[in-house]
């Protein structure tokens, strides 16, 4: 039996941000994936919170019977990975994250936030306006901006993901960041990396934020190394 990989998609993103790789990974893994509340065609609740996430990441784990599970989890689906590991640590085998923003405050929570606002991106960014709505409906994306924003102004105001708690993850964690990524730094990863018990730091070259700028050849080969260790 092959064993089980699951896979955390990011905020405003899908499970079909995955596609390019999922074939690839099949071929060792049992892959599972879904998208957040929200997310994907899938119903808004009134807010949205990394709790409520956690809360449907470790229902998915139960309901599928896969505890304890790898979990790869790509930006704020590494957060999310983390979390639950923080809550249910019986629940999680092992995390990786990429391009995970940890330095959560009022000021870049606010920073992040004012980029969405949908009237400023139908302006600036159609083709950005364009991917959301074919990933959430012509109907939904633009009610997901301000839950979103809502979700990084809590974020903001109460971090989850402290240097008081993750030495509590006690578990093998591969953080990954890119050299060339404007939302998260070298250095606030470098930062989770030295809090973590168990946790080892890959820089990825060339590599911006967005999920759809890293190399799949290099993502897959990442992820098969941590998950095989």
């Amino acid at each position: 039996m092959k064993p089980a990989l699951l896979l955390l998609h990011g905020a405003l993103g899908s499970s079909r941000h995955f596609d390019p790789i999922v074939p690839v990974l099949q071929e060792q893994y049992t892959v599972h994936r879904f998208d957040f509340h929200g997310h994907g065609n899938t119903a808004l609740p009134s807010s949205l919170s990394i709790e409520i996430f956690t809360t449907q990441l470790l229902d998915y784990i139960r309901d599928h019977q896969l505890s304890p599970v790898a979990i790869f989890g790509y930006s704020m689906g590494g957060y999310v990975a983390l979390n639950a590991a923080l809550q249910a640590p019986e629940a999680v085998l092992r995390v990786q994250t990429l391009a995970t923003k940890f330095n959560w405050t009022p000021e870049t929570a606010a920073k992040e936030s004012r980029q969405l606002d949908a009237t400023f991106l139908r302006e600036k960014a159609p083709s950005f306006v364009a991917q959301l709505a074919e990933l959430h409906g012509d109907d939904n994306w633009a009610n997901l901006l301000p839950a979103t924003a809502g979700l990084m102004t809590t974020l903001g105001n109460n971090p989850l993901l402290t240097k008081e708690n993750l030495p509590q993850i006690n578990i093998p964690v591969r953080l990954m960041v890119g050299d060339r990524d404007t939302m998260v730094g070298i250095e606030e990863t470098l930062a989770v990396f030295r809090s973590l018990p168990q946790a080892s730091m890959a820089v990825l070259p060339d590599t911006k934020h967005p999920l759809d700028k890293v190399n799949n050849a290099v993502l897959i080969w990442e992820i098969r190394s941590f998950m095989m260790l």
